[in-house]
């Protein structure tokens, strides 16, 4: 098979992976926040990030028992478990302040997160 043959053939593969990658692109976060879940609290309980963009939340929960990170004004429900790290995605959000908690802890574990 000729060289010219060969790429023929493989360019609209190598369209179709840029354009998986670039949509991958478009889904990432434009902010990134680290929450701390730690003797059933939240760390830091009242983070603040910026408006109309899309935040990575990665909750690290360093307690040896699952918590769920939940937020009705954010959408958002996830169990981690104790000693493990999840991902969740929010936004863009517009300003504001959308309230989170543990559901497990529900007492102790409260925060906000606060869109400026």
């Amino acid at each position: 098979m000729k060289t010219s043959s060969v790429c023929a053939k493989l360019m609209p593969l190598a369209f179709v992976l840029w354009g998986a990658f670039a949509a991958n692109a478009a889904v990432a976060a434009d902010f990134e926040l680290a929450l701390t879940i730690k003797d059933h609290r939240f760390e830091p309980t009242e983070p603040v990030v910026p408006a109309n963009q899309r935040v990575r939340l990665t909750v690290h929960n360093q307690d040896s028992t699952p918590e769920e990170f939940e937020s009705k004004a954010l959408g958002r429900e996830k169990i981690i478990p104790g000693k493990a790290k999840a991902v969740i995605f929010v936004g863009p959000l517009k300003p504001g302040r959308y309230p989170f908690f543990g559901e497990f802890n529900e007492a102790t574990a409260q925060g906000v997160l606060v869109v400026q």
